[in-house]
């Protein structure tokens, strides 16, 4: 099978939010895109269409990131569509249904978020680091990336969302085994940790931090969007940062530096 002249990224959870702020910046930098979502393709047919009309092909792949057959089942249809794969981007991810106390917490919310936050892009990034290597082998145009995106909650404690801080630490140690593993078949491996960006996710909570940035919480007192992690990923997939395998990418306004 010959491979597609392209280079070809995956994009997790790419049917909203901040995952189609990354694809539509991929397919700038002129990637042919595999988007998955679990949406309905119907309902997503939009979002293929915009990122068509920039000139990139585009698969939609229907899968649950947490299955281990539809992560196989996806592969399958990349592998069919474009017989290339140089970048994976994770991105899919869930908040809990509820947010509770970790007094009152469930361990069916705890099992859901690791599930889909960690242990899905875990084990696809397992399937794609296969083939990246196996890839190596006889495509010398490859340009191979890994990169995971993480949340500032990997670091700060949310008490009424234990499990995900815990997923998203998780996703952060991860970046790191796989940096550490991969370096050898120089493919790099990031981490970009979104501060409070605009998206679905984040609606039912905009009052709050509405007025949490405008008395100060940010040194840009602006809420993040998906396009600021979008441009962040494209930087990386460039590889204009060669030599940082491994590291963080803060993309949080701000947050994190420590102020008096």
């Amino acid at each position: 099978m010959t491979s597609h002249p392209v280079p070809v990224a995956l994009v997790t959870g790419a049917a909203q939010g901040i995952g189609y702020g990354i694809a539509q910046n991929l397919a700038k930098e002129r990637f042919d895109l595999a988007i998955c979502d679990i949406q309905d393709p119907d309902r997503v047919q939009p979002v293929i269409q915009r990122l068509r009309e920039t000139g990139s092909r585009v698969l939609y792949c229907r899968a649950d990131v947490s299955s281990s057959a539809d992560r196989t089942r996806m592969m399958e249809e990349i592998c069919r569509e474009f017989a290339r794969l140089d970048v994976l981007v994770n991105n899919a991810g869930v908040a809990p249904k509820v947010r509770a106390d970790i007094l009152e917490a469930t361990e069916e919310s705890f099992e859901r978020l690791i599930r889909i936050n960690l242990q899905g892009p875990y084990f696809l990034t397992q399937l794609v680091a296969r083939w990246l290597i196996e890839q190596q082998k006889t495509n010398s145009s490859l340009r191979p990336c890994i990169v995971n995106i993480s949340s500032i909650s990997a670091t700060v404690a949310s008490v009424s969302r234990g499990d995900y801080c815990i997923s998203k630490a998780g996703v952060s140690m991860a970046t790191r085994l796989w940096a550490a593993r991969l370096g050898e078949y120089g493919i790099p491996v990031y981490e970009i940790r979104p501060g409070i960006i605009q998206t679905e996710m984040t609606a039912g909570v905009k009052e709050k931090y509405d007025k949490l940035i405008a008395e100060g919480l940010l040194i840009q007192r602006r809420w993040g969007l998906p396009e600021d992690i979008g441009r962040a990923v494209a930087m990386l997939v460039r590889g204009d940062l060669p030599y940082s395998t491994g590291q963080v990418i803060f993309v949080d306004g701000g947050f994190s530096v420590p102020r008096l």
